[in-house]
C-alpha cells in the first residue's frame, strides 16, 4: 500500500481554526517512519488532530508531530481509507489499523473496520476492539456473532473471555421477517385483516407469527420497503385498480412495537427502490401516473427531511438495487441483453458505473450483496424465470464470475433473498430455503416452513426484542 498525495484544503478548518492553503502539509513522524500529510485532510477526520488544533498547544506551531501511537501500518492504512481507498486487511493488519481508530479516533477508518466483518475475522475484530475500547466496532462485531452464533459458538467460547461471551449473548439475534407485497390501504380492505400482518419466522419452532398489524393507510403494492437501523420503513405505493399514488409513509418501531407516520417524498413515486445506509434512506426511480422517473430523493432519520439527489443515469422503475460495503448499488437495463450496476457516491453526489455484464438474452432481476460480492439474479435462457442463473462480481478485484448450475426459483423465491452472516435467505409459499454462502458459491443449507399467504413477498431482518416476542 503505498502514500499517495491528498486532497487539498482551503481556507480555514471545521472548527475555524488554523487557516490552510492548498499546500499546507504535516510532517508525522510515527515510530521511524515520516509521513507527509495534508495537514485539512487530518483536522477534518481525526478527533485527534482536530482536538489537538482546537487546544493552541505548541504543537499547533510546528510543521512535524510525533506520535508515540499507533504503529506505521496502522496510521498508513488509516491513511489510504482517508483519501477514498477500501483496502482489504488481513489479521496484522486489522490489530493496527484497530489501534490507529482508538488512539487517533478515525471514524471513516472505524466505518471501514465494520465494513469488513465477516465470519473469519469477526472474533478478532471484537476482542481487539474490546482490548482498544472502538466502542463502535466493539458492538458491529458482537452483532455479527449474534447471528452467526450457531456456527461460531464452538470457536467463541473457546477463544473469548467470559464477559465478552456474555455481551454477545446479550444481544438480540436478527429474524427473518415478511409481508404481503400486494397489500392496498383503504376502508374496504379491513376484510383481507390477515394479510395486513407483518410476520417474523421463529426457526426454532419452524413457524410464522405474527410481529404487527399494518397501519390501515399504509400500502405494500408497488411500495418502497427497507430496515435501516433496525426499523421498518414503507414509503409511497399505490391502492385501487387504477393504481392511485399513496401519499402516505410510516415507520415502525420495533423497539417499542409502533408505527408512526413521517413525511413523504417530494415527489409521489411508487414502483421505486429503497435502500438505507448511514442514517439515510434513498427512494431510487419509480413511476408516477404511469411516467417512469429517474429522479432520487434522500429521507436523513435526524431532520426528518427528503432532499433531492443525484438523478439516475436514466428512468428505471422496480430497479434491483442493495448494499454492500454500506455502499448502495443498482441495477440498470441498457438493451440489448445488457445489465449495468452503478454505485452511488455521496460525497460527489452522482452516479458512477462500475461494470457492465452482457449475457444473451438474460437481464439482471435482483441483486444481492455479501461481503465485497455483488451477487446477480438473472433469468434463464429465453425469458426463464423458474431457472434463475447467477454471477458475482468482485469488488475488490473488480472481476466477474459465474455460479455453476441454476437456482429453483419457484414463484420468485430468489427474488426475495437477504443476507444474515454467511447465509441467504430467500422465501415463497412452500418453503424458506436457506443458502450458505462460501467460496462465492450458494449452497442450500436447510429447509424451513414457507410463508402462509399467495402472492409475492417483501423479505428484511429486525432484531425483535425478548419482550414482544413472548407477547407473540
Amino acid at each position: 500500500m503505498s502514500v499517495r498525495g491528498s486532497s487539498s484544503c482551503d481556507g480555514a478548518d471545521t472548527e475555524g481554526h488554523q487557516p490552510c492553503s492548498a499546500s499546507a502539509k504535516l510532517t508525522i513522524v510515527v515510530g521511524d517512519t515520516h509521513f507527509s500529510e495534508e495537514k485539512m485532510l487530518l483536522v477534518q477526520s481525526c478527533d485527534y488532530f482536530r482536538a489537538l488544533y482546537r487546544s493552541g498547544m505548541k504543537e499547533c506551531q510546528q510543521k512535524e508531530i510525533h506520535l508515540k501511537y499507533p504503529h506505521a501500518r496502522g496510521f498508513l492504512i488509516a491513511m489510504a481509507v482517508l483519501r477514498g481507498e477500501m483496502p482489504v486487511l488481513d489479521g496484522d493488519d486489522i490489530v493496527e489499523a484497530i489501534e490507529c481508530a482508538a488512539f487517533l479516533q478515525v471514524t471513516p477508518l472505524t466505518k471501514h473496520l465494520i465494513n469488513l466483518i465477516n465470519a473469519d475475522n469477526c472474533l478478532l475484530m471484537y476482542h481487539t476492539a474490546a482490548t482498544f475500547g472502538l466502542m463502535d466496532l466493539y458492538h458491529a462485531a458482537a452483532l455479527f456473532i449474534r447471528d452467526m452464533y450457531d456456527d461460531l459458538q464452538a470457536e467463541v467460547r473457546k477463544t473469548l473471555p467470559p464477559e465478552l461471551i456474555s455481551y454477545v449473548e446479550s444481544l438480540t439475534p436478527s429474524v427473518f421477517v415478511a409481508v404481503g407485497a400486494h397489500v392496498t390501504c383503504g376502508v374496504d380492505e379491513t376484510i383481507h385483516a390477515a394479510s395486513r400482518t407483518v410476520c417474523y419466522l421463529d426457526e426454532s419452532g419452524d413457524k410464522w407469527k405474527v410481529l404487527t398489524d399494518l397501519p390501515l393507510e399504509a400500502s405494500t403494492s408497488m411500495a418502497g420497503v427497507a430496515v435501516l437501523d433496525n426499523r421498518l420503513y414503507i414509503i409511497g405505493g399505490v391502492h385501487g385498480l387504477h393504481k392511485q399514488a399513496v401519499d402516505a409513509s410510516f415507520c415502525y418501531t420495533v423497539e417499542n412495537n409502533s408505527w408512526s407516520r413521517i413525511a413523504s417524498p417530494a415527489q409521489q413515486r411508487y414502483n421505486l427502490s429503497l435502500v438505507g445506509v448511514d442514517g439515510c434512506l434513498y427512494a431510487i426511480g419509480g413511476e408516477y401516473e404511469r411516467t417512469v422517473m429517474s429522479s432520487v430523493e434522500r429521507y436523513h432519520v435526524k431532520t426528518g427531511r427528503w432532499t433531492f439527489a443525484a438523478h439516475l443515469p436514466r428512468q428505471a422503475a422496480g430497479a434491483a438495487c442493495t448494499k454492500a460495503m454500506s455502499r448502495i448499488f443498482v441495477c440498470l437495463w441498457r438493451p440489448m441483453e445488457t445489465t449495468e450496476i452503478y454505485e452511488y457516491i455521496p460525497g460527489k453526489d452522482e452516479w458512477q458505473l462500475v461494470t457492465t455484464l452482457i449475457r444473451h438474452q438474460s437481464y439482471g432481476h435482483c441483486m444481492v450483496g455479501h461481503r465485497h460480492n455483488l451477487y446477480i439474479i438473472r433469468n434463464g435462457p429465453s425469458d426463464d424465470f423458474l431457472r434463475c442463473l447467477m454471477d458475482c462480481y468482485d469488488l475488490s478485484s473488480g472481476q466477474w464470475s459465474s455460479l455453476p448450475g441454476h437456482f429453483a426459483n419457484s414463484k420468485g423465491s430468489l427474488f426475495t433473498a437477504v443476507v444474515r452472516g454467511d447465509s441467504v435467505f430467500t422465501l415463497n409459499r412452500s418453503m424458506t430455503l436457506e443458502y450458505t454462502v462460501h467460496d462465492k458459491c450458494w449452497k442450500p443449507r436447510r429447509q424451513m416452513k414457507g410463508f402462509p399467504r399467495s402472492g409475492s413477498v417483501w423479505t428484511f431482518l429486525l432484531r425483535i426484542p425478548d419482550a414482544l416476542v413472548l407477547q407473540q
